[in-house]
């Protein structure tokens, strides 16, 4: 199984959605089997909610599921991620530090490094903004570019 940890700030936004968008592109594939995917936050702010109403509206919208809960990283899930995708530096900056003495077995990425149509590399935080829409289109950009990288690294 290739296992891919989504990250964000408080798991309530960027990273469900990223999770849900790419949890539905690998079904599309047929390729289910073949990964684990989860979403965390580097805070413990939101922990047990679910995920924020913006983000299932939107998810909804295009007709997608989203079954979060929101809860922190853990170390435990770092040791087992092959892939951890960061949705902007601050959540690279903030594993790091909270993280310290663990071994990031997985490759740490920005989400935005594998989109096509963007040059910014870091997903705008809709919680504050309300742009669900266009940080939808931005993270579906990122995870489209994401299973594509994976496929060609892992053979898929």
């Amino acid at each position: 199984m290739i296992n891919i940890l989504f990250v964000c700030l408080g798991n309530i936004c960027r990273s469900p959605m990223a999770e849900a968008i790419f949890i539905d592109m690998i079904a599309k594939e047929g390729l289910s089997d073949q990964f684990h995917i989860d979403s965390v936050g580097t805070g413990s702010y939101h922990e047990g909610d679910l995920a924020h109403r913006g983000t299932r509206r939107v998810l909804a919208n295009h007709g997608i599921r989203c079954e979060n809960i929101s809860r922190q990283v853990t170390r435990h899930d770092l040791n087992l991620a092959d892939y951890i995708i960061a949705m902007d530096h601050h959540n690279i900056s903030d594993l790091r530090y909270s993280m310290r003495g663990v071994q990031l077995n997985g490759q740490v990425h920005l989400l935005l490094d594998f989109a096509e149509n963007t040059r910014i590399r870091d997903v705008p935080d809709p919680y504050y903004t309300g742009n669900f829409e266009a940080v939808f289109q931005l993270v579906e950009d990122g995870c489209k570019g994401l299973l594509a990288h994976i496929r060609a690294e892992q053979r898929l």
